[in-house]
């Protein structure tokens, strides 16, 4: 009897290793290696800097991938070849995301520098004269952003009734000093410089170019929907990593890196 007890007891040990190990096998192992694409300049550098070395230490191994304008990062991440991307703020992703049906959101957010307006033919807003030309973002969300800009600064006033995060050139009820817009790819914005008279560039484009923030004639007082976030697709957001990802930008050591060499950006309260 002891020896069929024995047996048995063998038996259901032997049976519950094998179903430990069936599962084991059936759960798929953690994933540790991130690719996460970001433009040229500060969007880029914060990851380098401050949170692919956080993600290191978890044991990940990171690629990031350098982008030059505001449609492939999207694109890219919707087919799969990066995990995450660093470039947009959410009226941005929000609207990107639904024009091409793409089912993105984002997770955190970070630091971004601010809009600024640029000149090397006029030293202030006041200065501006009739006729003079403006260039500004073409992608709907950023120009509607330059002209609530221009219009809290009296340049323009916007139509009652348009919403401030779709207007468009076409949208402006008063424009008093028939300025020119002109609208171009935010990464050509910087060199526009030369053909016009004022250039309203992106933050990160203005900083890749070597213009420096405390340079422009004026800077955006940015609100919360335009700091940049941190995209990825909606079946990822729960996902360890990503958990990961959104802890590293919540960080102290991530808002050290942001005050010691991004100073005069824009933050979310987290990082204040």
């Amino acid at each position: 009897m002891q020896v069929l007890r024995r047996t048995l007891a063998l038996g259901l040990v032997a049976a519950s290793l094998a179903v430990a190990g069936l599962s084991a096998r059936a759960q798929p192992a953690a994933k540790k290696t991130l690719t996460i694409g970001a433009t040229a300049g500060s969007n880029f550098d914060q990851l380098k800097w401050g949170i692919v070395p956080q993600l290191e230490k978890k044991g990940y191994q990171v690629k990031l991938v350098e982008f030059n304008d505001y449609v492939q990062p999207n694109n890219a991440l919707a087919q799969g070849a990066l995990d995450a991307n660093f470039f947009q703020h959410l009226v941005y992703l929000k609207k990107f995301a639904a024009d091409q049906k793409l089912d993105l959101v984002d997770i955190v957010s970070g630091p971004i520098a601010p809009l600024g307006v640029y000149s090397t033919k006029r030293k202030t807003l006041e200065e501006v004269r009739d006729g003079d030309r403006v260039t500004l973002p073409n992608d709907p969300a950023n120009l509607a952003r330059a002209l609530t800009m221009l219009q809290a600064n009296g340049l323009v006033k916007i139509k009652d009734g348009i919403d401030p995060l779709r207007a468009s050139e076409k949208d402006l009820a008063e424009n008093p000093h028939k300025l020119k817009f002109i609208p171009l790819e935010a990464a050509q914005l910087p060199r526009s410089l030369g053909d016009a008279e004022y250039a309203v560039v992106t933050g990160n484009f203005a900083v890749a170019s070597g213009l420096k923030l405390k340079e422009a004639v004026k800077l955006e007082k940015t609100p919360d929907y335009y700091l940049n976030v941190v995209a990825v697709k909606r079946a990822d957001k729960d996902a360890p990593w990503a958990k990961d990802i959104a802890e590293a930008f919540r960080s102290k050591e991530f808002n050290a890196v942001v005050d010691q060499r991004f100073p005069g950006y824009a933050k979310p309260d987290f990082l204040k």
